[in-house]
């Protein structure tokens, strides 16, 4: 503790001197850091959360521009039975402070030929559309479907509440594996049910939403097609901030603070084990474990010491794949676009070469697909009246393209904005009265984000699972990690999943006794 003499020393909920409890500091407000702070503060543990921005939430941080409010990150809730739980932990209810509206449909894909496919809960509208594409891939559809419950089955159930903390559990995820074929490509397993480009293409693009290439992501995560048709689609009133809101809610009734503008720069490790933070004001906090919802490679390649890490060296970190980046632009317009739903797919004139372009030769294209969401479809509150409030995310390189955003950020924009204004939203630039725009290096620079990847690491085969940075710590005790870059990946329900991983491997209460 002589490295600390000159600092500001305090402990976690510091105020109450009487209070025996083990502590526990949560790095990041995201979902997953909202949602460990919960079950900690439930299993007995001393919480306080810490927040680099000015407010809670992490990237599902939300922005409020001219009378138009932007849900900075996530825009769909699926698998809300996560959410139910954290109340029911608390002894709430979701529905008496959240209220999730199904979209309809789940989401639009709108070909580069102007046709799009309308991808729902009707079933029979699903299929209904599919024959209309190409008849001959119906009985494709319906074996795909088969096999999408399979992977929900083996994959999200069995799979994905193994905690991954040694090689017996690998081992006992290998058969499920096996069975699964989980070396296919998402694409290749779709492929080998759908023969249209379309089809293929409307089947294999939601890997993209947890920042996996379709072209080399393994296939288990078809699961996330039977996820959507079990559960369905949903948007919270008031904007996926309302859900922040509503777990802070949580955490403020359990007594657990959230103190933002608290940058952690370093987790201090004494002797392997983890004692507590030091921030970027040189306060250090002490706590009996740490949980870090930050980027979990950012959380080692910059908040520990080398000499602490002999696993998780700049080496092993530099030598994995990692996600895409984003590039996301946030605009409200003066009129409403009626005929545009919630949430659509709006794909450029190339698929798989565009793919190939984004992850692996890492060259920012001319062209682009982009996700357009359009919240006042469900949720007039979220512009002023007669407004349309939108944001389009189009999937580009990380950092390792070199790409100068700086300069480039501008042009980009405006070609998107060209794009939509001669597909689905026509004379978009006269009627556009807010705007701005954020970039890999945004992503980089203001949330910790290694190479600026949107989703932390790729998730492979070889980067899933007993394969990703473990839960618990391989460098560190008292140590554990939450959100996309840890076990089971990003998307909301897996980083609410990674929290929910914790009960398994934080020592129990007692044992700080």
């Amino acid at each position: 503790m002589n490295a600390f003499s000159n600092l500001e020393i305090t402990t976690v909920n510091s105020g109450a001197s009487d209070d025996k409890r083990p502590t526990a500091i949560v790095i990041g407000s995201g979902f997953g850091g909202l949602a460990a702070a919960v079950r900690l503060s439930c299993k007995g543990y001393r919480v306080q959360v810490l927040e680099k921005q000015n407010q809670a939430g992490g990237r599902a941080a939300v922005w409020k521009r001219d009378g138009f409010t932007f849900d900075a990150g996530p825009t769909i809730v699926t698998a809300p039975f996560m959410l139910e739980e954290l109340w029911d932990l608390c002894g709430r209810r979701l529905a008496d402070d959240i209220t999730l509206i199904p979209t309809t449909p789940f989401y639009r894909i709108r070909y580069d030929d102007g046709t799009h496919f309308d991808y729902g809960s009707d079933q029979q509208a699903n299929r209904d559309q599919i024959k209309a594409i190409s008849p001959s891939d119906l009985a494709g559809y319906e074996a795909f479907i088969k096999e999408a419950e399979l992977c929900y089955q083996l994959g999200f159930v069995e799979l994905g509440s193994i905690v991954y903390d040694s090689p017996s559990d690998l081992v006992r995820a290998i058969p499920n594996m096996l069975r699964l074929r989980g070396w296919r490509s998402m694409y290749a397993m779709v492929s080998s049910y759908m023969k249209h480009p379309k089809l293929r293409a409307a089947f294999t693009l939601q890997s993209l939403l947890i920042g996996g290439n379709p072209l080399s992501v393994t296939g288990i995560y078809a699961l996330i097609n039977a996820l959507e048709r079990r559960f369905g689609v949903y948007w919270a009133m008031g904007g996926t901030g309302a859900v922040v809101q509503g777990l802070v809610g949580l955490l403020t009734g359990r007594g657990v603070p959230i103190r933002v503008n608290a940058e952690v720069k370093r987790i201090v490790v004494d002797q392997g084990r983890a004692t507590g933070v030091e921030l970027a004001n040189g306060e250090f906090i002490a706590s009996d474990i740490v949980v870090s919802n930050a980027d979990t490679a950012w959380t080692y390649r910059h908040l520990i010491n080398a000499k602490d890490r002999p696993h998780w060296t700049d080496k092993r970190i530099e030598g994995k794949q990692y996600s895409m980046g984003l590039f996301v632009w946030y605009f409200g317009t003066d009129k409403q676009y009626s005929d545009v739903p919630h949430h659509t797919m709006v794909l450029g004139p190339r698929y798989q070469e565009l793919l190939e372009d984004i992850f692996k030769k890492k060259h920012l294209a001319d062209d682009f697909s982009l996700y357009l969401h359009r919240p006042t479809a469900s949720d007039p509150s979220m512009a002023p009246a007669g407004c349309d409030t939108f944001y389009a995310l189009s999937p580009v390189p990380h950092l390792d393209s070199g790409t100068n955003w700086k300069e480039m950020g501008e042009i980009y924009r405006q070609r998107i904005e060209k794009r939509l204004s001669e597909t689905i939203l026509p004379d978009l630039k006269a009627h556009i009265v807010t705007s701005q725009f954020v970039t890999p290096q945004y992503f980089h620079d203001q949330l910790l984000s290694y190479k600026g990847a949107g989703f932390g690491m790729e998730p492979l085969l070889l980067q899933s699972a007993y394969f990703r940075p473990h839960n618990r710590s391989e460098d560190i005790k008292g140590l554990f990690m939450v959100g996309a870059g840890t076990h089971p990946g990003a998307g909301v329900p897996g980083v609410l999943m990674s929290a929910k991983a914790l009960e398994q491997v934080v020592p129990h209460v007692n044992s700080f006794a």
